[in-house]
């Protein structure tokens, strides 16, 4: 079949807390055999908790990988079977200790889908509860800070917010705005 490759065999290489890999032989249209590494993620939900006044809350921490501190919108780990929606409601609250009157989807996006299957479930969220302590999970830190949408966009703009998931979901959350 066009555009297809078929599995035929796979065999777990690693297995992590938060993903596996696995090495895969796959059989291109030509029939050639090639080997494929797979990273198993169970995916994320990543928030835009949009303020009446048009602030984001977004999140600095650091990111090991990267080895520096990023600027991104409240986002966590599904866990297996969970519903994306439940997710990102218990970590709106986890990280900025706020809750939601609604909960929109911007769509889902797939951040590295040569070799990983995770993928990235996006919401605004609106009517934002009083602020209350964070719930963070152990070992997690992080600053909330409170950024003008406009504000937001400019800094994505600029180049100073490469993580990908906040890059599309504050536009998306731009662009439906905008439309409305």
């Amino acid at each position: 079949m066009h555009l297809q490759e078929n599995t035929m065999a796979s065999e777990t290489r690693y297995q992590g807390k938060i993903f596996y890999v696995t090495q895969d032989q796959a059989q291109l249209e030509s029939g050639k055999i090639v080997q494929r590494d797979v990273v198993h993620h169970n995916g994320g939900v990543g928030i835009v908790p949009l303020t009446e006044n048009g602030t984001v809350l977004m999140v600095k921490q650091f990111r090991y990988p990267m080895q520096t501190v990023t600027l991104e919108i409240p986002a966590g780990k599904l866990e297996a079977g969970e519903d994306p929606a439940t997710c990102g409601m218990r970590e709106l609250r986890e990280e900025t200790g706020r809750t939601c009157r609604s909960l929109e989807s911007l769509g889902t996006i797939y951040p590295t889908p040569a070799y990983d299957t995770e993928v990235i479930h996006i919401y605004l969220a609106q009517g934002l509860s009083v602020p209350q302590e964070q719930a963070l999970d152990e070992g997690e830190f992080l600053d909330v800070v409170e950024i003008p949408l406009e504000k937001a966009i400019q800094l994505v703009m600029a180049g100073e917010v490469p993580d990908a998931k906040t890059q599309i979901a504050l536009l998306k959350t731009q662009l439906l705005l905008q439309k409305a």
